[in-house]
């Protein structure tokens, strides 16, 4: 298992999920538009092979229309 830091939550996940994997486990893998770890940006395209590791930081971020 990981420990890594979920939008400023303490969670852990089996050693090798990917970022892909973390969002569908979290059920929000159709909401976040972009994600960060360590502050870094992990594009879209690189969700389903980026492995973080314990300790990192991940930021999920969903874009929310309103006026």
């Amino acid at each position: 298992m990981i420990e890594v830091v979920v939008n400023g939550k303490k969670m852990e996940f089996p050693k090798g999920s990917t970022i892909e994997d973390i969002l569908n486990k979290l059920q929000i893998r159709d909401k976040v538009m972009a994600t960060a770890v360590n502050l870094e940006v992990v594009k879209k395209e690189n969700w389903k092979n980026f492995t973080p590791q314990d300790g990192d930081r991940i930021e999920f971020l969903q874009f929310v229309g309103g006026g």
